[in-house]
């Protein structure tokens, strides 16, 4: 399950999100956890997938 990584732009504080790839797609509300606030920005982040498959 994929992590987004999100900013409270009220409190400043960074924090992730554990979401499915469906949960995602919805747009749910997400708040900050630290002041509960809703003014929260996407951060951009890599994300990759380790398999153990050889290319």
């Amino acid at each position: 399950m994929p992590a987004y990584e999100y900013i409270c732009k009220d409190c400043k504080k960074d924090f992730s999100v554990f979401l499915s790839m469906k949960e995602f797609e919805t747009r749910p509300k997400i708040a900050c956890p630290s002041c509960n606030g809703d003014n929260v920005e996407k951060k951009f982040t890599s994300f990759y997938v380790k398999t153990s498959k050889k290319s």
